[in-house]
Order: structure tokens, then C-alpha cells, then sequence
């Protein structure tokens, strides 16, 4: 079984090489200090959030980040999945389905009622893998988001 440990600032540095490639993958473009600043707060312990590191602590294989909301349609604490990051050269082992399978079901015992996540809709394969793990679209409803 793959760990799963919870993140602090210690890690930091481990991180944010994992943070840059995942946001390269993606085409985000986006700075270090940006990332920096965006991650701190969630490994100081901020309520809106937690990163998990996949794998080995010093030698970190992937990352998990879910931010925490509230929502009264489900009936309290909510969460979306931010980022789930898998390093190439161990994807199709079948690590991010245990991520998904062990992770909500500890969020759930913590009073999490629900998971969200965003998911390009042309990429089946990541598409199958959260279906597998029951996250259904929302037929009704679009993301939308506005910047500030």
C-alpha cells in the first residue's frame, strides 16, 4: 500500500519541484514564489486545506491537495481535490486509485460530506479513474470561476 503522510512546511522544499512539474504538465504558468506562496499557508495548518505527500517523506513520489469548504446542499464540510500529482515514471501502478480510495474515506471519518473535483472532460483515462472511485459529473451544473 502506497503512504500517505500529511505535509508541513518541513516539506516544502520536497514539494515544490513536484508542484512545478505537475504545473508544467498542465501548462500552468505559474512562478516558484507564487507556489510558495499558495502552499505555506496549507503546510502551516491553515483550516482551508492540507497536502499530502504520496510515497516515501524523502523521496516523495507524488502530491495530493484538497481544499476545504462548506456546503449546506451537503450538508456540511465539503472539499475539492486541488491537485493530485503522480511523478511519470511510476504512473500506471495503480497509486493514485489507492490515493483515492484511502484518502476520501479518512476525510470522511474527519466529517467531510462530499468531494469535488475538476477534470478535463477529453481525458478519458483520468475521466475512468475517478468514475471508478464514484465521482459522478453534475449534469446540471458548470464550474465557473471568477479571479479576484
Amino acid at each position: 500500500m502506497t503512504a500517505l503522510h500529511l505535509a508541513s512546511v518541513d516539506d516544502l522544499s520536497k514539494l515544490m519541484p513536484l508542484v512545478g512539474a505537475f504545473h508544467a504538465e498542465y501548462g500552468l504558468d505559474l512562478s516558484e514564489d507564487h507556489r510558495e506562496r499558495a502552499l505555506t499557508p496549507l503546510l502551516e495548518g491553515s483550516p482551508y486545506g492540507a497536502v499530502w505527500i504520496i510515497g516515501p517523506t524523502r523521496a516523495p513520489i507524488g502530491y495530493v491537495i484538497i481544499s476545504f469548504g462548506w456546503s449546506v446542499e451537503f450538508g456540511g464540510m465539503d472539499g475539492f481535490l486541488d491537485e493530485i500529482y503522480i511523478r511519470p515514471g511510476v504512473r500506471g501502478r495503480g497509486i493514485a486509485t489507492e490515493v483515492m480510495e484511502t484518502l476520501p474515506k479518512t476525510l470522511a471519518d474527519s466529517g467531510l460530506r462530499a468531494l469535488h473535483l475538476e477534470v478535463d472532460r477529453t481525458d478519458e483515462k483520468v475521466m475512468s479513474l475517478y468514475r471508478r472511485q464514484g465521482f459522478a459529473p453534475r449534469d446540471r451544473y458548470t464550474l465557473m470561476t471568477r479571479l479576484f
